[in-house]
């Protein structure tokens, strides 16, 4: 069985080991794969692997020994579903790797925000501190999350892990979902959309993205936030609408915005996010501790064992 690696390389930069994979098929691996080059090195495979690669409806015409696409992540609108079913291909995807790894980012965005611990070091490798006439100094806004409310949009896997931290610091925790309020765990209070932006001092994104929820958070809707409130996204980019998130922030709207995710990745050098005022950006990392890495890695070739054995877990294209 003929197996291609399309863009193994966010997988896998060279600290994880694809034998476990190797050892079901003849395994190629590239890097990266560029639409050009898609078709050329994916003849004649049976299995495709990708992470952000593309496959089209027409690809998939393309390659008619294709039987299954793996893909490296919970999402996958980068398949065709439709034209998969409609082939009989097998989509998989790798759900709930990377809950905890996740969740921990939301929080390093919240504490970054509210502590500025990078802030303060690198003025103090410059000489800040020893400069300074008193023991301390500090020209920030320092913030005590105690009794503050978090607001989780989105109250799966990861917005309940969320959720549990939030706890831990002695947050109050509110949600918008699906969920009736009998069903929500312990001590999380469930809100209206409008209600949550309005009332939380820290809004964090962990709805997928759909036509419902794209641009969720907009000029409207910041307009509802506290001055002093922070968002985080760590969901997916197209939830935000990005010039009114950045407009919002430079007018002090609201205070802050942690986001791990924008609408286009890598982001143009253009977009207003990358230059707004207390916008602090992460390239994308929130999945990528080598824990979660490593549960992908092992689902990834959990899934294709199942397919190859006929019995299939995590198909996306039924």
């Amino acid at each position: 069985m003929k197996i291609v690696v399309l863009d193994g390389y966010g997988l896998n930069p060279g600290d994880l080991s694809w034998e476990e994979m190797r050892a079901l098929g003849e395994l190629t691996v590239y890097d990266r794969t560029a639409p050009a080059e898609l078709l050329e090195r994916s003849a004649g495979a049976e299995v495709l692997i990708t992470n952000k690669t593309v496959i089209t409806a027409e690809d998939m015409a393309a390659l008619p020994a294709l039987k299954y696409i793996g893909v490296l992540a919970t999402g996958y609108n980068i398949v065709d579903i439709q034209a998969a079913k409609a082939r009989g291909i097998i989509v998989t995807n790798i759900p709930a790797y990377s809950t905890a790894s996740v969740a921990q980012m939301v929080f390093a965005h919240i504490l970054n925000i509210t502590q500025r611990v990078g802030h303060y070091a690198y003025a103090n490798r410059h000489g800040r501190w020893a400069n300074n006439p008193d023991f301390c100094y500090w020209d920030t806004d320092l913030v005590e999350l105690d009794g503050k409310k978090l607001g989780i949009i989105g109250l799966g896997n990861t917005g309940q892990a969320t959720a549990r931290i939030a706890a831990a610091f002695g947050m109050q925790v509110c949600a918008y979902t699906s969920k009736p309020q009998s069903q929500l765990p312990g001590g999380i209070r469930k809100m209206e959309l409008d209600e949550l932006f309005r009332e939380c001092d820290v809004v964090s994104l962990h709805c997928p993205l759909t036509p419902d929820t794209k641009e969720l958070v907009n000029a409207d809707r910041l307009a509802l936030m506290k001055p002093t409130a922070i968002l985080i996204n760590t969901g997916r980019g197209p939830l935000v609408n990005e010039k009114d998130l950045a407009d919002a922030l430079n007018k002090g709207v609201i205070a802050a915005a942690g986001l791990d995710v924008l609408s286009s990745e890598p982001p143009q050098y253009t977009n207003p996010l990358l230059t707004a005022k207390n916008c602090f950006i992460t390239p994308h990392i929130a999945w990528a501790t080598k824990e979660a890495r490593v549960r992908l890695m092992r689902i990834a070739v959990g899934n294709l064992k199942g397919f190859i054995k006929g019995e299939i877990v995590n198909n996306v294209a039924e």
